[in-house]
């Protein structure tokens, strides 16, 4: 099952994050759609949204249908394309797309390194759960304190962390094909969830440090 799994974790992850584009960008192009979606509670109720079906693919991804799951799937990756629309309206569209191919890169180099490594990386997630919830908590000191310099290194550390998750998640998700635990469609449900986080906060990150804004 492990040989099999990985090719469907990343077609899932793929289509995933190509639906989340297409809406973002199809959204960002109706002004008055992006307007409504960005402005006031909506778009912080996209937020919780995005969160609440994340929680809930994770906690019932073993005892849902197959059919449930890539539905889930499915669904969240539009909602996280309404929220995705501002990036197309803040950052030129060559930048977006030259930041993309960056990403895809150093996601997939991690990504090798976590399939083909034999040292066990099950040590390193406590890790780095500790240092997302550490700089997390120093983002949102830093939302009020408004300090570029502090932004700048977050996002260097976010860029470290998600690195390490991409490395640590196919790991685990062979881990996991392995035990035959979770049947064969849910996992790479849940790993195309897993890998699709890890390859947006890479991409946010990446934009952030690097991306050009629209006049």
């Amino acid at each position: 099952m492990t040989n099999k799994i990985m090719p469907k974790v990343f077609i899932w992850m793929f289509i995933g994050l190509l639906i989340t584009f297409m809406t973002g960008y199809y959204v960002a192009n109706h002004p008055y759609t992006a307007a409504k979606i960005l402005g006031g509670y909506r778009y912080w109720l996209l937020i919780v949204i995005e969160f609440l079906l994340v929680i809930f693919l994770s906690a019932r991804i073993t005892k849902m249908s197959p059919t449930t799951a890539k539905i889930s799937f499915l669904v969240y990756s539009i909602v996280s394309g309404l929220t995705f629309c501002g990036i197309f309206l803040v950052y030129k569209m060559s930048s977006v797309m030259y930041v993309f191919l960056i990403t895809a890169i150093i996601f997939g180099i991690f990504a090798f390194i976590g399939s083909v490594t034999k040292v066990d990386l099950t040590k390193i997630g406590t890790y780095l759960v500790m240092a997302l919830i550490a700089v997390i908590i120093c983002s949102i000191i830093n939302f009020f304190i408004n300090s570029s310099a502090f932004d700048f290194i977050l996002s260097i550390i976010i860029i470290i962390i998600f690195v390490g998750f991409t490395a640590y998640d196919v790991q685990k998700i062979k881990r996991l094909a392995g035990s035959n635990s979770i049947a064969e469609e849910n996992l790479a449900i849940y790993g195309a969830l897993e890998l699709y986080l890890d390859f947006i906060n890479l991409f946010i990150d990446l934009l952030n440090l690097f991306g050009k804004s629209n006049n």
